[in-house]
C-alpha cells in the first residue's frame, strides 16, 4: 500500500509539474508556446505524412509539368509533374527524423565527452579539450562535406556526421555544467565514505546536469535540420528521389526558380518556419529550466509588475 501511494504521489507531482511549465509556457514565453505549436505540427506531419498527401512523395502526374497552385495542386507541381504539396509533407519527415536522431546522437556524445574530461580533469581533460579546440579550428560545413564524400550520402551518414560533429562542439556546456557540480559537497561526501565513479556519475553528475543536456538537445534539432538543408541544397545531404526541404531547393528548383519560383517558395518556407518554431521553443524552454531566471526579475513580466506597483 505504501508502494502504490508513494507512486501516485510521484505520478501527480510529475502531472503539476508538466501543467505548470504549459502554464509558464503560456504566460511567460508566448513566442515559446507558438515554437511548441510548431514543433508539434511538425512532428503530425512527419508521423502521418502518409495520410496527410495527397499524392506520393515521387508520383508523376503526366500532363502536370510546372502547373502554379490550383485547387488541384494547392502548391503547384515540379518540373516532371510531382505534387509540391506531398513533397514538402514527406520532406518533414526526413527532417524530423535527421533532428531528432542528430540531436540524440550529437547530445550522447556531449555527454560522454563532457562528462568525462569535465568529472577526471586533469591531463585527459587537457588532452581532450585541446581536440576539440582543434576540430574548431576547422569548419564545420567543410568537414562534414570531406566525411560525407567519404562514407557516402544517405540519411545515416547525415545523421552519423552530423551528431558527431555537434556532439564534439556540444560537449563543452556540458564540461562547464560538470566542473560546477562536482565541487558541491554531496559529491565530495559521496567521494568520502568510498562510492564508485560510476555510482558518483549516475546518482549525482547525471541527474544535476539533465537541464543544460534538455536546453542542448532542443537548440540543437533546429541546427541540425538547416546544416541538412545545406548539405543537400551542396548536393551532400539526402539523395534524390527522396523529398529534403534542402535538396528541393536545388537542382531542379534553382534551375527553374524563375519559371516556376512556387518549386523553391514552399520547401524555403517550411524551413524557416520550422527552424524558427523549434528555435524559440528552444529559448522558452532554456528559460524556464534555467534556475538564474526563476524568480525575481529574471522572469518574464515579473520586472514590469514589480515597476508598475512601485509607481502605484
Amino acid at each position: 500500500m505504501a508502494d502504490s501511494s508513494s507512486g501516485g504521489v510521484a505520478e501527480r507531482k510529475r502531472h503539476f509539474w508538466l501543467v505548470g511549465f504549459l502554464i509558464r509556457l503560456v504566460k511567460e514565453k508566448p513566442l515559446g508556446a507558438v515554437g511548441g505549436i510548431i514543433t508539434l505540427l511538425l512532428l503530425f506531419t512527419a508521423i502521418f505524412a502518409d495520410l496527410l498527401a495527397p499524392y506520393g512523395m515521387n508520383e508523376v502526374n503526366m500532363g502536370y509539368f510546372m502547373v502554379p497552385p490550383s485547387a488541384k495542386f494547392w502548391l503547384g507541381t515540379d518540373n516532371i509533374g510531382r505534387d509540391m504539396l506531398s513533397r514538402v509533407i514527406f520532406g518533414a519527415r526526413v527532417s524530423v527524423t535527421v533532428g531528432l536522431a542528430g540531436a540524440t546522437l550529437a547530445t550522447i556524445v556531449s555527454l560522454f565527452i563532457g562528462v568525462v574530461s569535465g568529472y577526471i580533469g586533469g591531463k585527459l581533460d587537457l588532452l581532450v579539450q585541446r581536440v576539440v579546440d582543434a576540430w574548431q579550428c576547422f569548419p564545420s560545413l567543410i568537414i562534414m562535406m570531406v566525411i560525407i564524400g567519404i562514407i557516402g550520402a544517405g540519411i545515416g551518414p547525415i545523421i552519423i556526421t552530423l551528431g558527431l560533429t555537434w556532439g564534439i562542439v556540444g560537449s563543452r556546456l556540458i564540461r562547464s555544467a560538470v566542473i560546477g557540480i562536482k565541487e558541491n559537497v554531496y559529491v565530495s561526501a559521496a567521494t568520502a565514505i568510498g562510492c564508485s565513479t560510476p555510482r558518483i556519475l549516475w546518482r549525482h553528475i547525471l541527474p544535476n546536469i539533465m537541464a543544460p543536456t534538455i536546453i542542448l538537445f532542443t537548440l540543437r534539432v533546429p541546427s541540425i535540420i538547416i546544416t541538412e538543408a545545406s548539405l543537400s541544397f551542396l548536393g551532400f545531404g539526402i539523395p534524390p528521389p527522396t523529398p529534403s526541404w534542402g535538396g528541393m531547393l536545388s537542382g531542379s528548383g534553382r534551375a527553374n526558380m524563375f519559371l516556376a519560383p512556387w518549386m523553391v517558395i514552399w520547401p524555403g518556407l517550411a524551413l524557416a518556419i520550422v527552424v524558427y518554431g523549434i528555435n524559440m521553443f528552444g529559448d522558452a524552454v532554456r528559460d524556464i529550466l534555467d534556475p538564474r531566471l526563476r524568480g525575481g526579475a529574471g522572469r518574464y513580466g515579473v520586472k514590469v509588475k514589480k515597476e508598475a506597483s512601485v509607481k502605484k
